[in-house]
């Protein structure tokens, strides 16, 4: 069972801008699932820290609350049903899973939150060469040309309170979204890092790719992470 080190309830207070990073390794979905809604109500409360989780799940299809089953091509029964925006996707091993458990009262609304995702998101692959684009109407973030999806966005908001969040496809199996119209979206396809970097791509790994988005989260956040947590 994932679990996380006990927080002083005055560290709020004391650091509002303190953000744990948590590594977590491999959680089944449910799993971790359940630690966002426990970590969220904490944080609601002032309890706990801003928080960043960063895991991989094992192979597993998440539905968003507006997906329809035309987006299914596979057994109804494989897919767990989620509370997060968004559509159909894919989570598996090579995949980073982050999912920030954030206040957003005073920061920004739902819009500023996903943009700045996307933003964490580009400027943590443009650190292993790999260009990037957004895509005007869709969430997530693509390559260069905007043909190929490399993370796939879904958040709850509730209570003021984000989590859910992104996964960036780093060394995933890519034939594992041929069971789904990724996102719902036909026309585009879906590619990895190390897919896109070929070549470059030998020491690209889900941790390295990690310690880039929690370095570049931070940054966008304005958080301080914890020294526990970093290891600082």
């Amino acid at each position: 069972m994932a679990t996380l080190p006990s927080t002083d309830p005055a560290a709020r207070d004391a650091v509002p801008e303190l953000c744990r990073i948590v590594r977590l390794g491999t959680v089944p979905y449910r799993e971790a699932w359940d630690l966002q809604v426990e970590i969220a109500d904490r944080v609601r409360r002032g309890l706990t820290p801003d928080t960043l989780l960063l895991l991989e799940h094992p192979h597993t299809y998440t539905r968003g609350r507006l997906s329809p089953d035309t987006h299914l091509l596979l057994d109804q029964s494989a897919i767990v049903e989620t509370d997060r925006g968004g559509l159909i996707t894919y989570h598996g091993p090579g995949q980073l899973v982050a999912y920030p458990i954030v206040r957003l009262r005073g920061r920004g609304g739902p819009h500023w939150y996903v943009r700045t995702l996307e933003q964490v998101i580009s400027n943590s692959l443009v650190e292993f060469g790999l260009a990037t684009s957004t895509v005007d109407g869709l969430t997530g973030v693509w390559t260069a040309d905007g043909r190929r999806k490399l993370a796939a966005i879904g958040v709850k908001i509730a209570g003021g309170v984000a989590y859910h969040g992104f996964a960036i496809n780093v060394r995933a199996d890519l034939s594992m979204f041929d069971a789904i119209i990724p996102c719902g979206i036909a026309d585009r396809g879906v590619t990895s890092v190390a897919a896109e970097l070929s070549g470059r791509a030998e020491l690209l790994t889900v941790d390295t790719i990690a310690d880039a988005v929690a370095r570049h989260f931070c940054t966008a956040f304005g958080f301080k992470p914890t020294p526990d947590e970093t290891g600082q």
